[in-house]
């Protein structure tokens, strides 16, 4: 049994699909035996988000509320530690957390920015998990040539299968980089009959970050991408839907062109109206953000796996993610409007089929069953770690 500390972003920002993709972490770790901690801190200004008031604030409540609630379920319930914006400890005690860091053989940190990188910096192996392949490396490597020193760890990993690779242009920031997939707990998604009348859906940010400027060229959001596929509604026979958020969503437009549109924070509000909402789809149709498909970083998300895992097909834009995951059947990797409408034909046409392949798809290399002891292998943790 390994002793892992895994640094997140679930009270800052306690909506359903942050919440989901995390806690596939967490339980699929406590399921393989290991012994594993939630660590947070708010170290910036109006850093939580408060679903409920709909606005950022310095007041933690609602998400540790929210967090705590969510791992009592899971069997976590006191294994959890956030430090607000004053300081104060909430969950395990400083005293606690601090014993718990000598004694961890690892650090993962997949949102916390650095902010345990002290706790961390005498024991456990601190690995970094990116989830924003491309825009990580740009971020970093403009800062490297600024003077700027980056965040040291012993192991960097990033969910962009090609990065570092001769397949992606994005840069390394002078790091060696390692690759894993977000894993899923098949176990919490039973795969249910599919609603007649079900869409292809999604939930996305319609922008989630300002774009990025890098080596003269200008990577934005999905909203640059979304743009190749408007009219897609009009090319299938099934209903299209998008659970959006952001700014500068054209609604007009986009419900003029047949998309049938929901608030994603009102999906989201919870785990469980998240995984409901994707039970109720038909399966997903998703466009990846622009610095994704542009250095073909081979991208996927653990939104897509949540589909996957409850027998829903994807069609998701192609980032390279094709030459690691098998396509053309439950999943499909698509560079265009008319790659994509034919995809969602095949699938309506053999739905069954599909169904059952993108079950199968989420068992055979996504279940943490499989992604984790590998990445606990390569950094020299797992078998090894016996107590």
């Amino acid at each position: 049994m390994a002793k892992i500390i895994f640094g997140s972003y679930m009270v800052r920002y306690p909506l359903g699909g942050m919440l989901s993709g995390s806690l596939q972490w967490l339980v699929g770790w406590k399921a393989l035996g290991h012994d594993v901690i939630l660590v947070e801190k708010s170290r910036d200004p109006d850093s939580c988000f408060d679903p409920e008031r709909g606005m950022m604030t310095d007041d933690c409540s609602c998400g540790l509320r929210v967090v705590r609630d969510l791992l009592a379920r899971h069997g976590l319930g006191d294994r959890y530690c956030h430090v607000d914006a004053a300081g104060e400890y909430h969950g395990m005690s400083r005293r606690q957390i601090e014993s718990a860091f000598a004694e961890a053989d690892v650090f993962v940190d997949m949102g916390t920015h650095g902010a345990w990188l002290e706790e961390a910096s005498h024991g456990p192996v601190r690995v970094l998990i990116d989830g924003e392949p491309g825009f990580t490396q740009m971020k970093w490597e403009n800062r490297r040539l600024a003077g700027d020193a980056l965040p040291d760890y012993d192991c960097y990993y990033t969910v962009g299968l090609n990065v570092g690779t001769r397949r992606s242009t994005a840069p390394t920031a002078g790091k060696s980089w390692r690759h894993v997939l977000h894993p899923v707990v098949t176990e919490l998604f039973t795969p249910q009959p599919c609603p007649a009348d079900a869409p292809f859906s999604t939930v996305m940010n319609w922008q989630s970050h300002a774009p990025l400027t890098f080596n003269g060229c200008l990577y934005g959001q999905k909203d640059v991408e979304f743009a190749k596929f408007t009219d897609l509604p009009s090319r299938v026979r099934v209903p299209m839907e998008i659970a959006v958020s952001g700014r500068h969503v054209p609604r007009a437009n986009l419900t003029a062109q047949g998309w049938r549109l929901r608030r994603a924070h009102d999906i989201t509000r919870t785990v469980d109206s998240f995984w409901e909402y994707i039970h109720q789809s038909r399966g997903e149709f998703g466009v990846c953000k622009n610095v994704f498909v542009e250095t073909q970083s081979a991208w996927f998300s653990e939104r897509s796996a949540a589909y996957l895992a409850c027998g829903r097909p994807v069609v998701m834009q192609n980032t390279g993610i094709s030459e690691h995951l098998p396509c053309g059947e439950g999943l499909f990797a698509v560079d265009g409007v008319d790659a994509a409408a034919a995809a969602i034909e095949d699938i309506c046409l053999h739905y069954e089929r599909h169904s059952r392949r993108a079950r199968q798809i989420a068992c055979e290399y996504l279940d943490t069953s499989r992604v984790i002891p590998r990445l606990l292998e390569e950094i020299g943790i797992g078998r090894s770690v016996v107590r």
